[in-house]
């Protein structure tokens, strides 16, 4: 796929996208007789996930992300849902390390695909490196960005240059199928794991009160774990820890930005707005399947994935997630961590929660009312983890965490990455404590 000017013109030039497609016994596509949604539901997510039918999540993922103003080749002029835009995946907008980020990935991309696909080396290299770089250069620095908070509006003159056409868009879509066409003859989670003794470790249970269970296995690194929060090594194949990363490397979902003056420097790609290869959701299910007394129907309700600028130090702030089973995992490079003194690059995990009666605002947003009325009284008590490639943090979701200070070296490749897959509905603490006045 190619950028698409925004007129609705013709599109300069064919670029790869992967879009799934059910066909009837006719030969037609029953999806042209589908009014998709313009995003699609948690509930929806968890409805095709709760009887596994994968197939049919990727279908309608896809369908309407085909149709979404993401697709640079769409005929009809769409609007972005404004919960995409709300949360910083607008196209009008744009943050300077975002688009440093863009820049790279592109550059990243010409070199990848030289051999293999010239035409699309040579589109992004003639076509939308250029733009990059000159709206790049008009970005005012951070300081200068105060108001917005680091957020940069696009000008007449960067529209001028072609940003419309390029910036968030579905430029370069691959597939597992496309990069490693039998993985799905391969189970995706290591077979080392004992996960018996991993879901034993979750509920606080003690090889003696189980006869005939195995001792702990390394991977489960029971130092670092306490009931309600695990940490496991090697949780994925060397096969399949590596596409996993290639693609997130390649595709071109990453639509979100932050303010960098609020909250740091990272990028997201979410499962409703393009992160929606088959692999993923093979994954959920190897990892549902895998943990029966701890996901019981606690079904996929979203999955993300994160990248973090290397000039930070700094990634996402304390909060709590909604929903019950929180799955963190690090797909960076091994040897991109500088393991700094002091820069665990991993994951703080509190043990307090909110309280019942809070709602998400009094959680997610009131950072001084979570310190004082929730942690301040446990001592700050909390898991920390360090992060390690291929390490995996399983933690009830409704805990607050926060992500550690991390010092990673310089270059697109070994930016710190993080794949997400949430699990069930938010199980909060109990009831908060109000003082009579």
């Amino acid at each position: 796929m190619a950028g698409e000017s925004n007129d609705g013109g013709e599109s300069n030039g064919p670029l790869p996208t992967a879009v799934a497609a059910r066909t009837d016994s006719d030969g037609t596509d029953p999806a042209d007789d589908v009014a998709f949604p313009p995003l699609i539901e948690a509930d929806d997510i968890s409805f095709f996930f709760s009887t596994y039918d994968l197939e049919g999540l990727h279908w309608a993922l896809t369908n309407i992300f085909h149709r979404s103003a993401r697709n640079p080749n769409l005929q009809q002029k769409a609007e972005l849902p404004q919960a995409l835009v709300a949360r910083g995946g607008g196209d009008t907008y744009t943050t300077e390390y975002k688009l440093a980020h863009d820049l790279e990935q592109a550059r990243y991309l010409v070199k990848k695909l030289e051999h293999s696909d010239p035409s699309t080396a040579t589109y992004l290299s003639t076509q939308v490196i250029p733009i990059y770089e000159q709206v790049l250069q008009n970005i005012p620095p951070l300081e200068e960005l105060g108001r917005t908070k680091g957020l940069y509006a696009f000008t007449q003159s960067d529209y001028a240059s072609g940003i419309g056409n390029v910036y968030n868009k579905a430029l370069y879509m691959t597939t597992a199928d496309e990069l490693e066409p039998g993985w799905k003859a391969n189970d995706l989670l290591s077979n080392e794991l004992d996960w018996d003794g991993i879901q034993r470790d979750w509920f606080g249970e003690s090889d003696e009160e189980q006869s005939g269970s195995m001792d702990a296995t390394p991977q489960q690194t029971p130092d670092a774990s306490i009931p309600g929060v695990l940490v496991i090594d090697d949780l994925l194949t060397p096969q399949t820890l590596s596409l996993l990363r290639e693609l997130l490397l390649r595709n071109t979902h990453w639509f979100q930005t932050k303010t960098p003056l609020e909250f740091g420097k990272y990028v997201g790609s979410y499962i409703d707005d393009g992160l929606n290869d088959p692999i993923f959701l093979e994954l959920a299910k190897e990892l549902h399947q895998s943990m029966p007394r701890i996901m019981k129907d606690h079904h996929l309700r979203y999955l993300w994935a994160y990248k973090y600028d290397s000039e930070w130090e700094s990634g996402i702030n304390l909060h709590a997630d909604q929903a019950a089973v929180n799955v963190n995992m690090w797909l960076s490079l091994e040897g991109a961590d500088l393991e700094e003194e002091d820069y665990g690059g991993g994951l703080v995990v509190f043990t307090a929660k909110p309280p019942r009666d809070w709602d998400f605002e009094s959680y997610n947003t009131n950072t001084y009312l979570v310190v004082e009325e929730l942690l301040k009284p446990t001592d700050f008590a909390n898991v920390t983890v360090q992060h390690r490639p291929n390490r995996a943090v399983i933690f009830d979701s409704a805990l607050f965490h926060q992500t550690d200070r991390y010092r990673f070296k310089k270059g697109y490749e070994n930016g710190r990455i993080n794949l997400t897959l949430l699990f069930g509905e938010m199980q909060k603490g109990e009831e908060s404590v109000k003082q009579e006045l």
